[in-house]
């Protein structure tokens, strides 16, 4: 069961759901607008050419950052890492799924390749996964509306929610794009 634009609203007033900033008109019938925040991490593809899953990535990557006046431009088949301007957090009860908006579908920008979803328990600014796969470049701006959320009550509450020490949660609470950490699957097998 997806939750209702009411219900929304009456999860929001019970602390079951948080967006923060929260803005009322953001609310659509089944979910809520979410917008671009203002920094990015892409590949750095002149110093690197493959990518090992096996070690950190961090240093493949390089920071940029956009504000009002200077969009970021994502380019045909090019993939950044990008953040939305609000924290969405979920209680133990709730679970999160982030999807594109269909004008910017249209547009040949995917939101997401696989982390559409959002955790029971936890609370972050929700990674972006952007492509291009259109064939102009586009201009995308800070604080624009880039996706949507849509919310689903549990059939319990969970017994360990994201971010238990037991679960090693790599990306809890995160307030920026981070960088992949499947090299931590590796080494905690060794």
């Amino acid at each position: 069961m997806i939750l209702s634009d009411r219900d929304i609203k009456k999860y929001l007033a019970e602390g079951k759901i948080t967006v923060v900033p929260y803005l009322p008109e953001c609310v659509q019938p089944a979910s809520i607008d979410l917008h671009l925040d203002k920094t990015f991490l892409i590949f750095d593809t002149v110093n690197h050419h493959i990518i090992d899953v096996r070690e950190p990535v961090d240093g493949l990557m390089r920071r940029v950052s956009i504000d009002e006046n200077h969009p970021f431009i994502l380019h045909p088949g090019e993939f950044a890492l990008g953040a939305t301007f609000e924290e969405v957090g979920v209680g133990d009860d709730v679970v999160g799924r982030l999807e594109g908006k269909s004008s910017l579908g249209r547009l040949g920008i995917i939101i997401h390749a696989t982390a559409g979803y959002l955790d029971p328990g936890n609370k972050l600014k929700l990674t972006l996964e952007l492509s291009n796969i259109g064939a102009l470049p586009v201009k995308l701006y800070y604080k624009m509306p880039i996706a949507q959320m849509s919310f689903s009550p549990l059939s319990s509450t969970c017994e360990r929610p994201y971010g238990a020490k037991s679960l090693q949660s790599k990306y809890y609470g995160a307030q920026e794009p981070q960088a992949s950490q499947m090299w931590k699957n590796f080494s905690a097998k060794e």
